[in-house]
């Protein structure tokens, strides 16, 4: 099935993050879609690449991501959105989000947002605490966050913005229970429809890396991240919210209809640099340099979204197993794990063995096993989802490994 969602990446930053590893272009503080020179050069890439791309139906969802998009002007999203409309069509009443970083708009930039299209803003925010954006490298302070927030507040009331959601990461250095009993308290007075809070990870490659190889950074340990969880899940469901995947909290009606297609399995065209796709059940993932990204948009015409440089799967074949498992049981209404099964030719035995290897997770009430669907208890059960996916992927890996490990394919 061609695809109904799209994500666009945009990848310049003022500055990277201590904590991120995705692909982006540091161009310094000053740095403005208006004046640039390496993104007024990108973007022709990026419109090359739409407009180069398999035809499909209109969309349904679009996300522009980063990076930090709202580094571009209005009129350069709003360009962007035309681009896909041209090559797609948007649906009526299509989503269509926009990262912003607090430090890198105001009001009339917001305005200019709405003004091209766009209906919902994801805000980056990760912490009200002054200390604990700069220990995290962040260009933003607290105040802009709540300034920030209370644009978006008022847009929405206003009825010039559908929803908007803000970003917090637990689990960060130094932080107990009452410290993030405030930052949650400030996140629900600020009222956004959706929150998005994040364990934070440790990636290889980031300067958070090196520090904890160097003992210069002390994470919580296992016990003070479930509580943390545990706490965020007691706050939010008290205000209203609720918790539809493992990092996902939503008021009535909010939830992200471009993230569910993510968790769903469907299928999303990627564009930009670095983008990863799953057009038509093939995983694919773009060059992460400017210069890979210009010769693959060069090469010809299908477009990137279609030629890629890595595939997760065959034509047709759909999102592999042990990925349908995982963003399955990280969603509340977890995974159907007999269809799975029996699309994956598996036989019945095997899914005895697997509940049988997390006996002890089923026996806490962790795990949920409800007829064919399998899920994790909210909360305690997706507070440690990390646990039960290891051992899921363990077992997938050592059935890869034997053989056979299927029934036999049906007769003609």
């Amino acid at each position: 099935m061609d695809p109904r969602s799209a994500y666009v990446h945009i990848p310049f930053c003022h500055r990277r993050c201590f904590y991120c590893d995705f692909p982006v272009v540091p161009l310094g503080d000053r740095a403005d879609g208006a004046s640039s020179g390496s993104i007024a050069a990108y973007l022709p890439l990026l419109h090359r690449e739409i407009a180069s791309s398999p035809a499909g139906p209109p969309l349904a969802t679009v996300y522009l991501g980063g990076g930090t998009p709202s580094m571009l002007t209005g009129a350069q999203v709003a360009g962007i959105l035309e681009a896909l409309e041209c090559r797609y069509g948007l649906a009526p009443g299509a989503e269509l989000t926009l990262e912003l970083d607090p430090a890198s708009f105001d009001q009339d930039r917001l305005a200019d947002y709405l003004a091209a299209g766009i209906n919902r803003v994801s805000l980056g925010g990760q912490s009200f605490d002054d200390r604990v954006l700069a220990d995290l490298g962040r260009r933003h302070r607290g105040a802009d966050l709540r300034e920030a927030a209370g644009w978006l507040r008022q847009a929405r009331r206003r009825g010039h913005l559908a929803s908007w959601s803000l970003d917090l990461i637990q689990g960060l250095p130094r932080q107990g229970l009452a410290h993030w009993d405030g930052q949650l308290a400030e996140a629900i007075a600020l009222e956004p429809p959706h929150l998005s809070v994040y364990d934070l990870s440790i990636e290889p490659g980031t300067v958070f890396e090196r520090r904890l190889a160097l003992g210069q950074l002390e994470l919580p340990p296992e016990d003070l991240a479930a509580d943390l969880m545990d706490l965020t899940w007691s706050r939010l469901s008290a205000a209203g919210f609720g918790h539809y995947e493992v990092s996902n909290y939503a008021l009535p009606g909010h939830a992200s209809r471009h993230n569910r297609v993510y968790w769903s399995g469907a299928g999303w065209w990627g564009f930009g640099m670095g983008a990863t796709g799953a057009p038509r059940g093939r995983r694919r993932a773009h060059p992460r340099t400017r210069a890979g990204y210009a010769e693959a948009v060069g090469a010809g015409e299908g477009g990137v979204a279609e030629r890629g440089v890595e595939t997760g799967g065959e034509e047709g074949e759909g999102m592999p197993f042990d990925e349908r498992l995982m963003v399955g049981l990280r969603c509340r209404e977890g995974v159907n794990l007999e269809r799975l099964a029996r699309q994956e030719r598996l036989a019945p035995a095997l899914l005895d063995g697997l509940r049988a290897r997390l006996g002890d997770y089923e026996r806490r009430g962790l795990l949920r096993v409800e007829g064919p669907r399998w899920r994790l208890a909210d909360p305690q059960g997706l507070a440690l989802s990390n646990g039960v996916l290891r051992e899921m992927l363990a077992w997938w890996q050592e059935l890869e490994q034997t053989s056979p490990r299927a029934q036999p394919a049906p007769a003609p």
